[in-house]
Formats: C-alpha cells, structure tokens, sequence
C-alpha cells in the first residue's frame, strides 16, 4: 500500500498539484487495502489521511494500514479535508472529476479558501490500477478458483424443468459457503432469454434442446472474476451449433492476437471482422471486452474506439456474442492475464 501512495505522490509534479482528494471507494481502497465507505482520503506529499464519521470510526482504526492517519469529522467532509489543507499549506487540490457528485461539488466550492485551486483529475489513481501487481493477480486467480467450483455445480443443476431462478439460489447458496461474493448480479438466460445480453433470471423453466447462458463472477476479497459459459441441454440445434462455433472461432482469434503492443482496438476489429464475414456482426452490438480488476469494468476497453495499447500485468475479458432476437443468444467470455 505505501508503494501505491508513493506512486501516487510523485505524480503530483506532472498533474501540477501538491494533494490530491480521493472520494471514490474503490480508489481508497486501492491506495490502502481497506475497504471505504462513504469516506474520503486526503493525500499530501507526507501524509495521508482517512476522513470519516463517527459510523466508521472503530473498524477504520483496525483496518487502517500505518502511514494513513485517521480523521474523524463532526461538520462536513469538505469542512474536515480543507482544515486539513491549512493545515498542510497545500495550494493546489486535484480531485476526482469522475467520481464527485454535483452536490459535494457545490458544497466544496462554497467552502473552499480563495487561496486553494480546486483541479479535476480524471483517472489519476486508475491509471495505476490498469496494470496488476503479483498480490492482485493471485487473489483474481482465487476468485477464478471458486468460479471454477461454481461452474462444475451448475452442469448439474441445469437441466429441464427447473428455472432460471432455481438454479440462481443454488448459486448464491454456494458462493455464500465458500465465504466469497458476487461480482455483479448473475445472469442465467435460457433460450431467447439469452438474446437480452443482461437478462435478469426469471421464473422461466428451462427447456430441453435450448442453450443457457450464464454470465457471473465471485468476489474474493474485492477481486473480481467474469466468465461467460453455454450450457446445452439435449440435441443442439444445427443453427445453435453453429452460432457457438462462429462465436468460439472470432474469440480464439482475437485471443491468439493479444501480447504487449497490441493495440486494444485491432484486438476487437478481428474478432469483429471475422464474425462481419458470416453478416453476423449487426447482431454483436457490445464492446469485445473490458479490464477486470477492484471494478469488474475497468480500463483497457476492447473496442473499436479505444485508444489502449496493452500491456504486461493486464486482465481483459474476450466476449464476443451473437444475439438472435426472439430465438437465443450465445457469449463465450474469457479472462485473460497479458504477458510477455
């Protein structure tokens, strides 16, 4: 954690400013290893400290890492974090653009001294984030672990009869056994359900010759994972089989093109390339895939519009898709660690 909030100081030159303001949760927990809530971290070129109400007082005291000072405020975030900057002489503040309501935004503007510029910082701390030491990767290969568990129940709980919510309380009686979280809501969309790209799991039963799609990830200690798998009951149609086999083609070739360098946009042109040459992109509407991290959406994006080029330490999801209105849809989702 120290080496995160060193990294962060000395990016203080570049972005012209002496502390930065971190309000998003997940960015503090990032810097500190501890879980935020309704909190800010003030970071100056010495200390760093957690502001926080009275609700978080005890647990902050025992979650805290050393070099980060706890500050308990009893008037206002913003009234606690610019005592703060009196305090420290800081002049020049950056905050997070992305992630400040408008009303704290107001309410910060108000208060601020004349003598402080307030500057907006967009993606300061993801752009550490975007890359994964060895201590993220190990836990997301923990989260995949339970993942993979999760997956070897549901080739038993899917079968016709049962329903999308049937086999929805099974997993969360699993994952809640293994001491770990969701990632996001579990989708389990059987036949044209799947052709919603986020359906909800519903009282529909499952039918026998029907795909099923399942798209979830486990939390393991605010680590994300997210896999996308088809399950196939009976005889697979013809048309089923060979939407799946398109799908998996277009996924392994944008795959095999992944290495540093590689710009995250030409990723996506081939698997949407190749999938445009069976006229079948027009039913592939979504990005190919997106980081995972803290955030289950994070940078690089896999798009035609990104910018990214990838890097070592990396973890992008590959989930090329074909969606067929009113008949069914098919997502293969993989994770993917960017190595050498």
């Amino acid at each position: 954690m120290t080496s995160r909030l060193q990294k962060l100081r000395a990016s203080f030159e570049t972005h012209k400013i002496d502390a930065m303001i971190v309000s998003r949760d997940v960015n503090i927990r990032y810097l500190t290893g501890f879980p935020a809530s309704e909190s800010w971290l003030l970071v100056t070129p010495k200390k760093a400290y957690y502001v926080t109400d009275f609700r978080y007082v005890l647990e902050a005291k025992k979650g805290l890492p050393r070099g980060v000072e706890l500050v308990q405020y009893t008037t206002s975030l913003g009234e606690a974090v610019f005592d703060l900057a009196k305090k420290n002489r800081i002049k020049h503040f950056g905050f997070e653009s992305s992630h400040i309501s408008f009303y704290h935004y107001q309410a910060l503007s108000r208060i601020i001294p004349k003598s402080i510029k307030f500057l907006p910082k967009k993606g300061l701390i993801e752009q550490f984030r975007i890359i994964k030491d060895a201590g993220e990767i190990a836990l997301i290969r923990q989260a995949l672990k339970i993942h993979g568990e999760a997956l070897k129940r549901l080739k038993r709980w899917i079968k016709p009869g049962v329903t999308e919510m049937d086999v929805l309380f099974k997993l969360e009686d699993f994952v809640r056994s293994q001491n770990a979280g969701f990632s996001f809501a579990p989708i389990i969309a059987s036949g044209p359900n799947g052709a919603l790209p986020h359906a909800h799991p519903s009282r529909r039963v499952i039918k026998n010759h029907e795909p099923v799609l399942v798209d979830t990830g486990i939390d393991w200690k605010g680590y994300k994972s997210d896999l996308t798998r088809m399950f196939f009951l009976g005889r697979m149609p013809a048309l089923v089989q060979k939407m799946n086999d398109l799908v998996k083609e277009a996924q392994r070739l944008a795959i095999a093109a992944i290495q540093p360098g590689a710009k995250a946009s030409e990723i996506d042109r081939l698997a949407r390339g190749f999938l445009a040459k069976h006229k079948l992109d027009q039913y592939f509407g979504h990005s190919l895939g997106h980081g995972v991290g803290l955030d289950i959406h994070e940078e690089p994006r896999l798009s035609g519009k990104s910018t990214a080029t990838l890097q070592e330490g990396m973890i992008i999801t590959v989930e090329p898709a074909v969606y067929l209105p009113g008949k069914f849809g098919i997502r293969l989702e993989e994770m993917v660690l960017v190595t050498k």
